[in-house]
């Protein structure tokens, strides 16, 4: 009876020990499956405007007639567009997640904005270290650095 109590504990702690084993990697494959999912791309403030002033033109036109509407319309953005100071160019951003629009040119400076991927924006400067540059959004004339290399130059 004494050799059957001693097989029923070596069994069970065996057994006990398995579970445990079991429940642990259960877990960490858990985890771990959840940590290496791509969080989803955040939407900066800028982004939300955009849709808007696209849903106004397409309204303005169906409330006055087209023609009038879609003449003044094109003739402002395209007046700021001719007057680039000299040395500025226009870029569209390259990196795949958007930029930081920052209010100094320094990693640790505010973030006061964000600029979405494929976005068209104006190079003004460079910095001294040519690190940072300081760039201007057509649309609401906001201005700040972004990391130098992640934009391409557009050709007009």
């Amino acid at each position: 009876m004494s050799l059957s109590g001693v097989a029923q504990f070596i069994i069970g702690f065996f057994l006990g020990i398995s579970l445990l084993v079991g429940a642990g990697v259960a877990a960490g494959y858990y985890f771990f499956t959840k940590l290496s999912d791509t969080p989803e791309k955040p939407i900066f403030p800028e982004e939300k405007p955009k849709p808007s002033p696209s849903a106004k033109t397409a309204t303005s036109p169906k409330a006055s007639p087209s023609p009038l509407d879609k003449k003044p319309a094109p003739t402002p953005t395209e007046s700021p567009k001719k007057k680039l100071e000299p040395g500025a160019y226009k870029a569209t951003v390259t990196w795949p997640e958007g930029l930081s629009l920052r209010d100094k040119p320094s990693a640790n400076a505010n973030r006061i904005g964000g600029i979405a991927y494929n976005q068209e924006i104006i190079i003004l400067k460079d910095s001294d270290d040519k690190l940072w540059q300081k760039v201007r959004l057509p649309d609401t004339s906001q201005e700040g650095w972004v990391r130098a290399g992640n934009v391409k130059k557009v050709g007009e």
